[in-house]
């Protein structure tokens, strides 16, 4: 069976941008820390993962409907056009971009949605064979975004990168970890908020509550119809008066198959040329 690994690309930069020592530089004496992190990193997942099929997305700076839903999403995230270029993750894309095209990996910045969107369009099209050939294949998300835990499936995963301490989270793990299936992972956040995307959730409800309230009821749609039946008074006052609140935030985190694809599976067929190490990459490209 054929595997698409789905890299999201922003994450994955300021994971080893700011996992990795700042003091490394190129031969003009600019930082290259999070391009040869991210390299690193990606070769690693490549090998890890065996895919037959490779892309690497990116948030490109473009609205989407979500900021127009909640005005406060994201709202807690620094505006890096302020920030000098060597705390900036973004001043290394450029070198980022030309390792990918040394290596032959697709890539691409969004323009009107969002890196998930994409990543949930492939998921819920091509991890369901609903396109092309309408084969099934094997689907590996590299991110740590927990927004794709509502993907999950059995033909869909996401990997954890840590090197050697990362993770596959399957279907299992979702249960283990939350005790509720993996497509009620969406339900489950608007009701507990995310603090990364500045989402609020309802007072009173945490992890826990808003898992048993979803073995009980399935969705949320189901628990805000029964509301007024939820035993405990707290967390069903929460409930009844933030409902508007978890609706929309149920829109802000449920990732449908909408967006365009930026790739056919055909363009994002590869294989990684034996050998190839980060430092050669780096040379290649002129930063060593």
């Amino acid at each position: 069976m054929d595997k698409l690994l789905l890299v999201d690309g922003s994450n994955l930069l300021f994971q080893m941008f700011y996992g990795m020592p700042a003091r490394i530089m190129d031969s003009n004496g600019k930082p290259v820390h999070g391009v040869m992190g991210f390299v690193g990193a990606l070769l690693k997942i490549i090998r890890m993962v065996a895919p037959t099929h490779v892309a690497v997305l990116f948030d490109g700076e473009c609205a989407n409907e979500r900021s127009a839903l909640l005005d406060e999403y994201k709202a807690n995230r620094p505006d890096y056009s302020q920030v000098e270029e060597g705390d900036n993750p973004f001043s290394q894309l450029d070198g980022i971009y030309m390792a990918l095209d040394y290596l032959g990996i697709k890539h691409a910045e969004t323009t009107c949605c969002e890196t998930d969107d994409w990543i949930a369009a492939y998921a819920l099209t091509r991890g369901a064979g609903q396109q092309e050939n309408k084969e099934e294949i094997e689907i590996v998300i590299s991110s740590f975004d927990s927004d794709f835990f509502q993907l999950i499936n059995d033909k869909v995963s996401v990997l954890r990168y840590r090197g050697k301490n990362s993770y596959i989270c399957t279907p299992d793990f979702v249960r283990n970890r939350f005790g509720i299936e993996p497509q009620q992972y969406a339900d489950f956040k608007a009701m507990v908020g995310d603090v990364a995307d500045n989402i609020k959730g309802a007072p009173k409800v945490g992890p826990k509550t808003a898992a048993s309230l979803l073995r009980q009821y399935g969705s949320l749609d189901g628990i805000l119809a029964n509301a007024n039946s939820i035993s405990k008074p707290s967390v069903r006052a929460s409930i009844v008066d933030n409902a508007e609140r978890l609706r929309v935030n149920y829109r802000l985190i449920k990732l449908t198959d909408g967006s365009v694809l930026p790739f056919t599976m055909h363009q994002l067929r590869y294989s990684l040329p034996d050998g190839v190490t980060t430092r050669n990459v780096l040379q290649e490209i002129g930063l060593f």
